[in-house]
C-alpha cells in the first residue's frame, strides 16, 4: 500500500457499527479511507471464513470491536450475578485470540478494541472489584489476558475503548439506541474511535510527526527573557504559572523518550536565550535535549524551513508550537505542511494541550527511537566538522565512516520493517509491509534484501538503510532503496547501489534497473538517482546500469559484509 492510496477498512462487530463507518468515510483528513461493515452479529463466522463477501475487496485493516458478554459466552452469567469459572473465561479468550491471530495473517493490521461495559453496571459497588464475583475485576482480567495473548503479534494493535468512554462521558451509553437499533455506544464514542484509528493508520504509513519546534518567550517559559533577564522569567517556584511551565517542559522531555525531536525557533538574542536554558536552575530542558535551533530576528517561517532542511526532515514531520496567534498564522500560511495547533491562552493548559495532540503515533518503539535526540545532536557535531573541513572526500576521511551490510534476518526484522514503513524521503518505492509480508516476499529465491548499518568516530548510527533486488529475465530490479534521513550524504547511498551491482554481476545479469515511484515527499531519492551515474529513462521513470561496466567503488568509507 502506497502512502497516497486510500486504505480499506473492514469493521467487524457484534453490534451496529455503521455510524463509525460513516465517520471514517467522511473524514477528509489524511489518509481518506474506505470503510465497510461486515454482516451484523456474525463475528465468529467473519473471522473464520475469508470467502464471505465482506472480504472480497481485500481490506488493508480490520477493526474487531465486540461486547464481552456476546463474544465470551462464559462471561455472560456474571452479569446475572452468578459466580463464574474464571479459568473457563480465560480459555474462551484464548480461543478468540487464535481467531484474531489467524486474521492478522490475511491483512496488514488488525485493530482490536478492549472490552468495556455500560457505566450503569455499578449496583453492587463494594463487590465490583472482588475476585470471581466482581464484574469490573473479571473484565480487567479478561482484557489483560487478551493483551497478553496478542502482545507478540506485530500487526495487531490493541485500542483502549475505555478512553473513548471517558471522553464521551454521560453520552457514551444510551439504552434507547440499543433497543431500537442495536447500537452499543453513543456517537461521541464512535467519533473518538474513528479519530484514534485514523491516527494509528497515519503512524503505520510513516506520517507521524517527528519534530516539535518551539517558540521560547511565553511558550517554554513565562515572560520576555530579553527584557526581564533569565533570573526573572516565570519557571517553577511557588507560582502556579511557573509550575505549569515546568510541567510543560517535563512533558516535552518525556516525548523525547519516544523518539520525538525538539527544536527551537525564536525571535530573540541567541546568547541571551541560550543563557536562560543553561543557567536557570528550574529549567527542565537542556541544550542537549534540542537537535537544533534558529534564534534571531528573522521570519519564523524562514527559520523553520532552514532548520528542517539542516536536519534532513520534511516539513510534514513538523509541529510548531507558539503562544502568538500572529506567528502561528504566518507559519500556517507560509508552510502549510507544518502542523500548527491552536494553542491555549491559559498557560496552565499547555501540558494537557500537548498530550492531547493526535499526531505522534508510532507502531513500535526501538532503542534507536529512544536515542534519536542524541543521534541528531551528534549529527550536528558532524555538520560542524564538515563546515571546517571543506570537501566531501576530506570530510568523509576525517569522519571515519564504517558501513556494515547484512542480509535480512529475524534479529533485524522488527527495526527493518519500522524503517521501511516510516521513511519517506530517501525511499524509491515507498511500499509499506508488515513483518510477515516482508519475510514472505524475501524468501523467494529470485529476491534478496540487505540491511545497512553505519557508524563513525562520533558514534553508532544504527540500522539506517534497506536495499532489495528482484531478478527477472536476466535483469535485476532494485525494489527497495531506503535510507534514513540522518545518514544521507555520506556515500552510503553509493555503497547500497554498489552492493546490488556486485551481487547482480555474480549472477551474470545483463543490467540492473531502479524504478522510481514518485510521491509528494521522496524527491531527495530522485535527486540521488539522477546523480548516481545510471542512465535515466525519464519517460518511464526508471534508471538503468549496464553490468558490462563496474559500478564505481567508494573511497574513504570502510565497508564490511557480514
Amino acid at each position: 500500500m502506497k502512502i497516497d492510496e486510500s486504505p480499506k477498512i473492514l469493521l467487524v462487530s457484534d453490534f451496529t457499527i455503521n455510524n463509525m463507518a460513516g465517520y471514517l468515510n467522511n473524514d477528509d483528513d489524511f489518509p481518506t479511507v474506505k470503510a465497510s461493515v461486515s454482516p451484523y452479529g456474525q463475528v465468529i463466522q467473519v473471522l473464520l471464513n475469508d470467502n464471505l463477501d465482506c472480504w472480497q475487496n481485500n481490506p488493508d485493516f480490520v477493526v474487531v470491536w465486540t461486547q464481552p458478554e456476546n463474544i465470551i459466552n462464559s462471561f455472560r452469567p456474571l452479569l446475572d450475578f452468578h459466580k463464574v469459572d474464571i479459568q473457563k473465561i480465560l480459555d474462551d479468550i484464548d480461543e478468540f485470540s487464535k481467531l484474531l491471530i489467524n486474521v492478522s495473517r490475511r491483512v496488514k493490521h488488525v485493530f482490536v478494541s478492549t472490552w468495556v461495559l455500560p457505566s450503569y453496571y455499578k449496583i453492587f459497588k463494594t463487590l465490583d472489584m472482588k475476585n470471581e464475583i466482581g464484574v469490573s475485576n473479571v473484565l480487567m482480567r479478561m482484557n489483560i489476558r487478551l493483551l497478553d495473548n496478542l502482545a507478540d503479534i506485530q500487526n495487531i494493535c490493541m485500542l483502549n475503548a475505555q478512553r473513548w468512554i471517558e471522553v464521551a462521558g454521560v453520552s457514551s451509553f444510551n439504552p434507547k439506541l440499543w433497543y431500537t437499533a442495536k447500537i452499543a455506544f453513543g456517537n461521541e464514542v464512535f467519533k473518538e474511535a474513528a479519530k484514534d484509528i485514523k491516527n494509528v493508520i497515519r503512524g503505520f504509513l510513516g506520517m507521524a510527526k517527528k519534530l516539535i519546534i518551539l517558540d521560547l518567550d511565553d511558550t517554554l517559559w513565562g515572560g520576555i527573557v530579553g527584557d526581564d533577564g533569565w533570573e526573572n522569567i516565570k519557571l517553577g517556584g511557588h507560582d502556579p504559572i511557573g509550575e505549569a511551565y515546568v510541567d510543560f517542559q517535563r512533558a516535552l522531555k518525556s516525548l523525547t523518550n519516544r523518539g520525538i525531536l525538539l527544536g527551537m525557533v525564536s525571535k530573540n538574542d541567541e546568547k541571551i536565550a541560550l543563557e536562560a536554558i543553561t543557567k536557570h536552575p528550574e529549567m527542565i530542558l537542556k541544550l542537549e535535549d534540542f537537535v537544533g535551533w534558529k534564534i534571531n530576528w528573522e521570519d519564523k517561517a524562514k527559520n523553520i524551513l532552514e532548520l528542517v532542511s539542516e536536519l534532513n526532515l520534511g516539513l510534514q514531520s513538523v509541529v510548531f508550537i507558539d503562544d502568538n496567534p500572529y506567528e502561528r498564522a504566518r507559519v500556517s500560511e507560509a508552510l502549510p505542511e507544518v502542523f500548527v495547533p491552536e494553542w491555549p491562552q491559559d498557560k496552565m493548559l499547555y501540558k494537557s494541550a500537548l498530550l492531547s495532540l493526535r499526531c505522534f503515533e508510532i507502531s513500535a518503539i526501538s532503542d534507536e527511537d529512544i536515542m534519536r535526540t542524541k543521534l541528531y545532536v551528534v549529527e550536528r557535531q558532524r555538520g560542524e566538522l564538515k563546515e571546517k573541513i571543506g570537501s566531501i572526500d576530506e570530510w568523509l576521511k576525517t569522519l571515519a565512516v564504517k558501513v556494515e551490510v547484512e542480509v535480512l534476518n529475524n534479529l533485524n526484522l522488527p527495526r527493518t520493517v519500522q524503517l521501511l514503513n516510516k521513511t519517506n524521503q530517501m525511499n524509491l518505492s515507498t511500499r509499506r509491509m508488515t513483518e510477515a509480508e516482508l519475510i514472505d516476499w524475501a524468501r523467494q529465491e529470485q529476491r534478496k534484501v540487505w540491511i545497512i548499518r553505519a557508524s563513525d568516530k562520533f558514534g553508532d548510527l544504527g540500522l539506517v538503510g534497506i536495499v532489495s533486488i528482484e531478478v527477472n529475465n536476466n535483469i535485476g530490479c532494485i525494489t527497495d532503496f531506503i535510507l534514513s534521513c540522518r545518514a544521507m550524504g555520506r556515500k552510503i547511498e553509493e555503497i547500497m547501489v554498489l552492493t546490488t551491482a556486485n551481487y547482480a554481476r555474480t549472477l551474470k545479469l545483463d543490467k540492473i534497473i531502479a524504478k522510481y515511484v514518485p510521491t509528494a515527499k521522496n524527491k531527495p531519492c530522485l535527486e540521488f538517482w539522477k546523480s548516481s551515474g545510471f542512465k535515466y529513462e525519464e519517460s518511464e521513470a526508471f534508471f538503468e546500469w549496464d553490468l558490462q561496466d563496474d559500478y564505481p567503488s567508494v573511497n574513504h568509507v570502510e565497508v564490511i559484509y557480514v
